[in-house]
């Protein structure tokens, strides 16, 4: 059998390759049924990544172990796969104050492929293990595939598992090969696509929402939220600076003047001008307490009221 006639095989077992008769009149259907019927099969998406959540939680949970480790969260893909994960890696920064190393995504091809096709990148296992011999033990690696079989993942996987490295599988069919050895294994079955083979769709779709899973647990475990707040938001242009207003506000009470004011002395910082509002306590007195608590803001708030009212 030819290299390619097994591959051939291999695709007919996916459901994400599957060709669903349900969706085979799709171009006769009006545009309000074909809209229907797009927004029914987001709903599935949706239903197949909350059918993982015991996964998804326990990939949260060693995720964060690293993390508070000083390591990295690293997502490595090709194709739609990789767009998710670089996608959801560069958002963490503005969202949650954090360097950007501290949340990365990979993508086979390189920067290129984020915008146009790199051709055959995606099977160039040896790419994928020269990425993932770049982690180490304190780091943590996804390596997301609807097939979950993509040889660059899957080389990446193997390679940061032998460094040591957390390692989390997210693809799209059950028993898949990218999930053999890892730590944790997140399989959002999603079925047959709309337009057959098009993953860009509930598979890009379950991806996203298990991403956005994991790297917001993980900034709400590492205290940069407090309640639902985003308190670590870089306010670098007017509506995030209204925003950043409102989050003091909303978290204080205070009135808009008192918020723009602590926030003028905290330099934007939404952290510790809530500090500065809640405590009475200036900058570097509310800066000093911030980073006593490893920066969470909740414990900060509670040391500084107990030091100000001892029993």
């Amino acid at each position: 059998m030819t290299e390619r006639a097994r591959l051939r095989s291999t695709l007919g077992t996916l459901a994400t390759e599957g060709v669903d008769p349900a969706f085979a009149e799709l171009d006769l259907l009006g545009t309000d049924d074909q809209v229907a019927l797009m927004a029914a099969q987001g709903v599935v998406a949706a239903q197949a990544v909350a059918a993982e959540r015991a996964s998804i939680a326990r990939a949260v949970d060693g995720i964060v172990a690293r993390l508070h480790r000083g390591g990295r969260l690293v997502y490595i893909g090709a194709g739609t796969a990789g767009r998710m994960g670089v996608l959801d890696a560069s958002e963490i920064p503005p969202t949650f104050g954090t360097d950007p190393s501290l949340v990365t995504g990979l993508i086979a091809g390189g920067d290129y492929a984020l915008r146009g096709a790199v051709e055959n990148a995606e099977d160039e296992i040896d790419a994928g293990e020269r990425a993932g011999r770049e982690l180490g033990p304190d780091d943590a690696i996804v390596g997301i595939s609807a097939s979950g079989r993509t040889p660059y993942v899957a080389g990446a996987l193997r390679a940061a598992r032998e460094q040591g490295a957390f390692t989390v599988s997210l693809a799209c069919n059950r028993d898949a090969e990218i999930s053999v050895g890892v730590d944790v294994a997140i399989e959002v079955v999603v079925g047959p696509e709309v337009v057959a083979g098009s993953t860009r769709l509930k598979a890009g779709t379950a991806q996203k929402l298990v991403l956005n899973t994991l790297s917001t647990l993980a900034m709400v475990q590492s205290g940069k939220v407090y309640g639902n707040l985003m308190v670590d938001v870089q306010s670098t242009n007017e509506k995030l600076r209204a925003r950043a207003e409102r989050t003091v506000m909303h978290a204080t009470s205070c009135t808009a003047e008192d918020a723009a004011a602590a926030l003028l002395a905290a330099d934007g910082s939404v952290k510790l001008a809530i500090v500065i509002v809640e405590t009475g306590a200036d900058a570097r007195a509310a800066r000093e307490a911030l980073d006593a608590a490893g920066g969470k803001l909740r414990d900060a708030l509670a040391a500084t009221r107990t030091d100000a009212h001892p029993e």
